[in-house]
């Protein structure tokens, strides 16, 4: 078993993103189970990235809804769709940032395709897919362009990151603000790996 520490920190882990005790198990439990000095660290990176000063704490729980959403984990989204709420998003926010998260994927497949081939033909034409949830997003435009930053980093599409990063810059964004919410969906992606 683990120490009382070890225990407490995992359980405050859970707690900090919605999820309750009862789900502690996979690897988070082993981590637990072995006393792994990992559980803090990721306990504080989970802190200390929620709770950034660039990011709401309702924006930093939508980028959570997006990033559970992006890895396909269900328990996770639901916590963090409560946790948004309690923070004062609107099922209209949060449906958007699940439609942002679903676009951003076809998106990111088509032009990391783009990317990987190198082909004229390939970039000469259209990407055909309708993204009129783009023109005047419920989540505002900046906020909906940083969330796919988030997605576009977590799925690795070189040239979705750099054109919503360049967005963003061109729309004032603060350079730390566009690091927060990246370093945040880094952070919970590293979270869902283990559970």
């Amino acid at each position: 078993m683990f120490s009382t520490s070890q225990s407490e920190t995992a359980f405050n882990l859970l707690t900090e993103v919605g999820l309750h005790a009862d789900e502690l198990r996979g690897s988070l439990k082993l981590l637990s189970d072995t006393e792994s000095r990992y559980i803090r660290d990721l306990k504080i990176n989970v802190s200390n990235t929620l709770g950034s000063e660039n990011l709401s704490r309702k924006e930093a729980y939508l980028i959570g809804v997006a990033v559970a959403v992006n890895e396909r984990n269900a328990v996770l989204k639901n916590a963090f769709e409560s946790l948004a709420q309690d923070n004062g998003a609107t099922q209209a926010e949060i449906a958007e940032a699940i439609a942002c998260t679903s676009l951003l994927n076809a998106n990111n497949v088509l032009y990391r395709f783009r990317h990987f081939t190198e082909k004229e033909s390939y970039e000469s034409l259209p990407a055909g897919i309708k993204m009129n949830i783009m023109g005047n997003p419920v989540l505002g435009k900046e906020f909906f362009e940083l969330l796919s930053l988030v997605i576009s980093a977590l799925n690795g599409c070189a040239r979705c990151v750099k054109a919503h990063e360049e967005g963003l810059v061109k729309q004032g964004t603060a350079p730390q603000r566009i690091w927060d919410a990246v370093r945040l969906g880094s952070v919970l992606k590293s979270l869902v790996v283990l559970l």
